[in-house]
């Protein structure tokens, strides 16, 4: 049998991407005619590692791309933060290591001994963002002469975290910001909210009524808060005008047009005549005519539609507002006091840095862009029917929140799939033991390496294989034969360059917990480390997180790419290796699950100061417990913990009882720790009783850690 032949003596030194091999065997050349893998971002040259600079990491992970104005890479290698966005200073950058070394580290040292994974929310980015969509569409007013005014309001189901609400309603106040509501509780939280907010917000209620929440809404238009009931259904007018003459309060109604104009991107599947919310024109104008019929034509003052997230162009928006305009002017015709053309969402950002028009994860303008392009539809229709221009309302969740909020977790460890090593004599040896089933595969193998028909090594390796696999389940090949034919395969993939080598790193986080919109459907978002930006990532990654489940990784990025550049883990005593996901400020919180128990991020607020770090936490909170995680699922741990402690007493015998105590102790500190990876510490079960301050008293279980972190309304790093 001929030995296998897919190398000729080669001298070195080695082009990239190559590798020498051991002495016992000649060094590979290349072979020719073969394409190298596809490109994963890295550069192609070796020399690059000796060269590289944070600017190199910039454009690789593209921060400029999709972090501009609030994110960039500094001459440390740090990401850092530009929390007024364009308008931030030099000296007011924040370095983004500093703030998480802040918040993990232990107290003792300054720090403030939160758990990772950690959401790091920045307010002044909000305020920043909403100053920006404001000043968008204020300077498109001013430059085409529109003859009225905008006024946003924040869509809750975004985010509907109390210090993102209410720092909305602070920030927006000056210019009439407002919020939406989809539901009972996010309309109550509206309702108290907006008690501080301006009297002239709006507070629009979208979402399916019943006749409890229709009340809901009109007891705030009795508190003086600026509310419209949006119907979303027809049979909501019979509900609307039966409980305002019960309460005695004048409604103010607006509609949910079904359009025409569809976005035909993944967001686009509840627009167009077909989709899931609002009414078709046949039924706004039943609505027309029964609020004629009431008397009541005067109460409808807003018209409403949503084509969809993230539109990818101004085109299809125009087209969509175009439309919507229309409506609006007929509304007009028919006699209603129409005072409101709400637009819903859709005003994009790109998370790819792209500035794609055929992308879900991009858009193809800029916010003057969108704020222009809907100013000039509203106006242009408006001005050819001769009807008085509306306020423009904007329900741009997404655009809002997004960039304030960035996730940080730990890669805690690295694997890759490995393989034995085969010299040339083993190669030989492992021909001549195959069974006779599978020494033709071999045999083609051998003779296309031979003839330089490398692409047909890589069919005839891979029948080899699949041929083998079969053998091993049958029982007439051995584990050690099955491994060399993995050797075998990776041995002929490495010398005609088509070795695709990706390292799994593994992760403190939960998928479904932090980012179930990856999980859900794909959606991606920029991920990159946070620091090391100065150092070559010589690595092509997967993150693989800590939930029991299959689905539980991140193996797509942007860009299109299967793997992430990474740099080596540097061992247990040294720097942890951060990771930030940035632009998942909107969604990802309110649709996280507790999938195997985990619950959410600690969290902390970051504002910007005048002092050496730039920085103070005005907020920091430890993220849900196991007790607390337990608890969501209907089970009692304070139960628990004494059904442990009499299984204890029962089982655990020694002299004095420490040992029962100090167990009893560890599950109690167990109970109170948050269920993600505790890197770097010693367990509670084994360490010294009384470690952090948490304690097992004879009197029971005890839910109170001495140890724990407490919010600090202004925690300054000076």
């Amino acid at each position: 049998m001929p030995t296998l032949a897919c190398c000729v003596d080669a001298s070195p030194p080695f082009p990239p991407g190559y590798i020498a091999w051991d002495g016992s065997f000649p060094a590979p050349e290349p072979f020719s005619g073969v394409p190298h893998s596809r490109n994963t971002g890295l550069p192609d040259l070796s020399s690059a590692a000796a060269h590289w600079s944070p600017n190199h990491s910039a454009a690789l992970y593209r921060v400029n791309g999709w972090g501009a104005p609030y994110f960039s890479v500094n001459s440390s290698g740090n990401v850092t933060v530009r929390p007024h966005g364009s308008g931030t200073m030099d000296h007011q950058e924040i370095d983004l290591l500093k703030v998480v070394k802040k918040a993990s580290d232990p107290k003792s040292t300054g720090g403030l001994d939160l758990p990772l994974p950690l959401i790091i929310r920045f307010p002044d980015v909000l305020k920043n963002r909403l100053e920006s969509i404001q000043s968008a569409f204020n300077c498109a007013i001013e430059s085409q002469g529109y003859g009225s005014h905008y006024q946003g309001v924040y869509p809750v189901k975004c985010n509907q975290d109390r210090f993102v609400v209410e720092d909305i309603v602070k920030f927006g106040s000056s210019f009439r910001f407002g919020l939406e509501a989809g539901s009972k509780p996010e309309l109550l939280l509206a309702m108290s909210c907006l008690c501080k907010g301006s009297s002239e917000s709006l507070l629009i209620c979208n979402g399916f009524k019943d006749a409890e929440y229709i009340s809901l809404a009109l007891i705030a238009r009795k508190l003086s808060l600026n509310t419209v009931i949006v119907l979303e259904q027809e049979e909501e007018l019979d509900s609307v005008i039966d409980m305002s003459r019960k309460l005695g309060v004048l409604p103010v109604v607006g509609v949910r047009a079904k359009l025409r104009t569809k976005h035909s991107g993944h967001f686009g599947s509840t627009s167009g005549e077909k989709g899931k919310f609002g009414l078709t024109t046949t039924q706004i104008l039943r609505v027309v005519k029964k609020l004629e019929k009431c008397g009541m034509l005067d109460c409808l003052q807003l018209l409403h539609f949503h084509i969809g997230s993230q539109i990818p162009s101004t085109d299809l928006l125009a087209d969509g507002v175009g439309e919507a305009a229309q409506i609006y002017s007929e509304l007009v015709r028919f006699g209603a006091s129409m005072k409101v053309i709400d637009i819903g969402g859709g005003l994009g950002i790109d998370y790819d840095g792209s500035k794609s028009t055929d992308s879900d994860v991009s858009v193809g303008y800029t916010l003057e862009e969108y704020a222009a392009a809907v100013v000039q539809a509203v106006k242009f229709v408006c001005d050819r029917k001769s009807v008085k221009h509306p306020v423009i309302c904007s329900e741009s969740g997404r655009a809002i929140v997004s960039h304030h909020s960035i996730l940080i977790f730990e890669a805690v460890s690295s694997s890759k799939y490995t393989v034995p090593t085969l010299s040339s004599t083993d190669v030989k040896q492992f021909g001549e033991s195959l069974p006779e089933e599978a020494q033709s595969d071999y045999d083609n193998l051998s003779q296309s390496a031979i003839r330089g028909e490398y692409e047909a090594c890589l069919v005839y390796a891979d029948q080899l294989k699949q041929r083998c696999i079969e053998k091993f389940r049958d029982g007439t090949l051995d584990m050690e034969q099955l491994a060399s034919v993995d050797g075998l395969c990776d041995l002929v993939a490495k010398t005609i360059g088509a070795s695709d080598s990706v390292t799994t790193y593994h992760i403190n986080l939960s998928v479904f917990t932090s980012i179930p919109d990856f999980w859900g459907f794909g959606q991606l978002f920029p991920i990159i480390p946070i620091h090391r930006l100065e150092e070559f990532p010589n690595k092509k990654g997967v993150l693989s997180d800590l939930t029991c489940d299959s689905e539980g990784k991140i193996n797509k990025f942007i860009g299109g790419e299967s793997s992430l550049p990474l740099h080596e883990l540097e061992g247990e005593n040294s720097m942890k290796y951060y990771l930030g996901m940035f632009l998942g400020g909107a969604y990802e919180e309110a649709l996280g699950s507790l999938h195997n128990l985990f619950g959410g991020p600690s969290v902390i607020r970051v504002s910007q100061i005048d002092g050496p770090h730039g920085f103070a936490v005005t907020r920091a909170v430890p993220g849900p417990s196991c007790s607390d995680v337990l608890r969501a699922m209907n089970h009692e741990p304070e139960v628990m913990f004494e059904t442990l402690k009499h299984r204890i007493e029962e089982y655990v015998h020694d002299e004095g009882g420490m040992a029962g105590a100090l167990i009893a102790g560890g599950i109690a500190e167990s109970f109170h720790n948050m269920p993600y990876l505790s890197v770097g510490s010693s367990c509670c079960l084994t360490a010294a009783n009384g470690i952090n301050e948490y304690y097992y008293s004879g009197e029971g279980f005890t839910l109170t850690a001495g140890g724990d972190v407490v919010s600090g309304e202004d925690d300054r790093d000076q």
